[in-house]
């Protein structure tokens, strides 16, 4: 009878696969009965039940099952050569359930409106649009630096533990959630990762549990980095899947909180992305513009990449492309290169706006 069950539950995995690839074809679908219907009484559930931990439930969830993977592994050897069939059918039916529960408590997010149709907004912009924009933020940038540091050619430290900058970000979304109602957080669940160290070696600074909702950030990661990694992976957390509109969203929630060093992080954050995309289509023209960036933010930005670089191991292109490709299953069709996409929505929100 229990063979009969797995085997049942293994052969689920077809259906919900064709049933998710319809819905993939259907966002209006997923955005108004699953991404503003079913998933936010999901996520407030969750983050109630599990918010007030001081430590990662999720990641405890992740630790006892890959021990018990490895040890279902080894006591299952012999009969992987011996009967491969039933074999296959055990892992078919968790990879089922897993699939299922995926989708049903997160996924499903990834098929939802593209956020630039939400905002009305156009996806594709001009290298002249992109200047404009790019010269707002190094204003913004440079004087946020100035007002910190007195000193354009001094690096900003963020005065806060890490903790505190948890509770801080909630400020950003407060006021956000007046302009955008559906990006209102409460109650958080907003936690470090207790796998920062493989985090960090895998190249990754943050992640959303699926399955217990609850947003991880890598505890050693630069404090700089804190707030818009923080804002980012609750913008996950609020139901936005795409790479690309999660760091819009947390670019948004930081510039928009009452704490000067969290306006700072979110403003030379956006400007990052910019100077990227410039470099990108014209680097005679990237050398003018960042000619007038204050060279502390030049210096922030060096803090992260040498960080990173110190951090640089063989495994993590074979992270990187694993990831990526996740993202291209899940309707994210330039896989990692998904994050740079954030600025055609900044391009195009801010064109013709006050930063």
């Amino acid at each position: 009878m229990l063979k009969n069950k797995k085997t049942l539950i293994a052969l689920l995995l077809i259906p919900q696969y064709f049933f998710i690839k319809l819905l993939s074809n259907n966002p209006e679908f997923v955005e108004a009965y699953y991404s503003n219907g079913l998933y936010p009484f999901i996520s407030k559930i969750f983050r109630y039940v599990l918010g007030w931990l001081p430590f990662s439930f999720g990641d405890f969830i992740y630790a006892f099952a890959i021990i018990y993977a490895v040890r279902w592994l080894f006591k299952n050897r012999k009969r992987l050569r011996k009967d491969t069939k039933r074999w296959l059918v055990d892992v078919g039916a968790v990879l089922s359930i897993f699939y299922f529960a995926f989708h049903l408590l997160w996924g499903l997010n990834y098929y939802r409106l593209p956020l630039h149709k939400n905002l009305k907004l156009n996806h594709d912009y001009t290298t002249e649009q992109l200047v404009v924009v790019t010269k707002k933020l190094i204003e913004k940038s440079n004087a946020y630096h100035l007002k910190i540091t007195g000193n354009d050619t001094v690096r900003v430290a963020v005065p806060y533990r890490k903790p505190e900058i948890f509770k801080r970000t909630q400020n950003g979304y407060d006021h956000l959630k007046e302009t955008f109602p559906h990006l209102e957080y409460h109650p958080k669940s907003v936690k470090k990762s207790l796998f920062s160290y493989p985090l960090t070696y895998m190249g990754f600074s943050g992640y959303l549990n699926p399955l217990t909702n609850e947003a991880q950030v890598d505890g050693l990661i630069p404090v700089y980095k804190f707030p818009t990694t923080t804002a980012h992976e609750i913008a996950h957390q609020l139901g936005y899947a795409a790479e690309n509109e999660a760091n819009f969203i947390g670019f948004l929630a930081t510039i928009n909180n009452d704490d000067i060093y969290f306006k700072y992080s979110g403003y030379t954050f956006g400007l990052r992305f910019c100077l990227n995309e410039i470099y990108r289509r014209d680097e005679a023209l990237y050398e003018t513009i960042v000619a007038d960036v204050n060279i502390g933010i030049l210096k922030n930005y060096e803090e992260v990449r040498l960080f990173w670089e110190a951090h640089q191991n063989p495994t993590e292109p074979l992270f990187k492309l694993f990831y990526g490709n996740f993202l291209k299953v899940n309707n994210q069709s330039k896989g990692m290169e998904s994050y740079n996409y954030v600025v055609a929505l900044l391009v195009n929100y801010f064109e013709d706006a006050t930063l």
